[in-house]
């Protein structure tokens, strides 16, 4: 079992070791699942993670607040024992986010489905042209009698082809660049929504092109206010970016496990690879990234739940440390495994898939860079 003492550092409450305690036993029991159909898998995952309370934690009902240290440990555990898992929870968080922080009581029902795991939520902000820079998205919403029609193009969308509806981020042109955005709750089979293309990644997961035809939602469809857009996917992503750094904490706590077992159990000369001087150094390494990762991490949910309006600062330090640090550690374990590292089967060959794409979405690493920098120039 991985190691738990981190939860009595002081970030934390009963509920949060509670809550951390039962979603072991419920991983323990439950995961991993066959990935072999990825889209069967996701939408399992999502009716059993609904059926058993846990995506309850991934939106807020009236007068509640998101708790990011639950959020943190939820997506920790998760991944320790399945990236897809994660993957699947995770989703439902980040594709609602727009509504929970921001949404009418009207589309908030919708986040009762996707809290219950009855429906199943995508974010579509990142286009072919534009992904990092948000202010640049070139979807339009045209301003029509009694709604919007939205038209454009969106890529790299997870959940893209079985998500049931997507938050949409599109130009309303009420100023230019990142003041003239707004978003918009869009049912997936609505007319004129499409999927143009599946797109397969080294950690499959279901990903997909869209594109937006003239797609016609009503005025009830805009969340919050016209022209907030780009406020709203801010503040969605400030509260999310860190559970990304807590998803590569969890690969990365599953790596050191693996690690430990094999150089206590490979010999070398007639002894362990454990007394090997040199390979306690990469596990002293791999120990010590995966504690300042959880105090980053941990900072900044604690910082966002004690009621701070923004935590760019803490989240950016958070989301690259944690990333990069976790490819690290799994890059460690995966050479200490020797040949069977890269084997098919073996969990370090599957970790080292796994956590690529996490130093690239809701902000890649040298993104986060210039987030931290702006905060520490200001």
């Amino acid at each position: 079992m991985a190691d738990q003492s981190f939860l009595d550092w002081p970030f934390f409450e009963d509920r949060h070791r509670a809550l951390a305690a039962g979603l072991e036993a419920w991983c323990a029991a439950h995961l991993p699942v066959d990935h072999s159909d990825v889209d069967a898998a996701c939408r399992a995952l999502v009716a059993n993670l609904g059926q058993a309370g846990w995506l309850r934690h991934t939106g807020a009902g009236a007068g509640e607040r998101l708790d990011v240290r639950s959020l943190c440990i939820l997506r920790e555990t998760l991944a320790r024992h399945d990236g897809l898992a994660d993957f699947a929870f995770a989703m439902q968080g980040l594709g609602m986010g727009a509504v929970s922080l921001f949404g009418t009581p009207e589309q908030r029902i919708w986040l009762d489905k996707t809290r219950a795991g009855a429906a199943i939520s995508g974010f579509a902000l990142t286009e072919p042209a534009s992904g990092s820079d948000v202010a640049a998205t070139a979807t339009v919403a045209e301003k029509v009698a009694g709604g919007y029609r939205i038209s454009g193009e969106k890529t790299y969308i997870s959940n893209g082809g079985i998500a049931d509806l997507y938050v949409v981020i599109a130009r309303t042109g009420e100023a230019a660049g990142a003041r003239g955005l707004s978003a918009f709750l869009v049912p997936a089979n609505t007319a004129g929504l499409s999927v143009v293309e599946r797109i397969e990644v080294i950690a499959p997961h279901p990903l997909a092109h869209l594109r937006f035809d003239g797609v016609f939602v009503p005025d009830a469809a805009l969340i919050g206010a016209s022209g907030a857009g780009f406020k709203i996917a801010m503040s969605v992503l400030d509260v999310f970016r860190s559970t990304v750094g807590a998803a590569a904490l969890g690969f990365a706590r599953r790596a050191l496990d693996d690690a430990l077992a094999r150089v206590k159990a490979r010999r070398i000369g007639g002894a362990p690879l454990a007394e090997l001087q040199m390979v306690q150094g990469h596990i002293a390494d791999m120990a010590l990234q995966i504690d300042a990762s959880a105090l980053l991490i941990y900072r900044a949910a604690w910082t966002k739940d004690q009621g701070a309006a923004r935590i760019s600062r803490e989240a950016a330090m958070a989301k690259l440390y944690a990333t990069e640090a976790a490819q690290k550690v799994i890059d460690a374990a995966l050479q200490l495994h020797g040949g069977d590292g890269v084997r098919k089967g073996f969990a370090v060959e599957g970790l080292y898939r796994d956590i690529r794409a996490l130093r690239i979405y809701e902000g890649a690493s040298d993104v986060q860079r210039i987030v931290i920098a702006r905060a520490v120039l200001e």
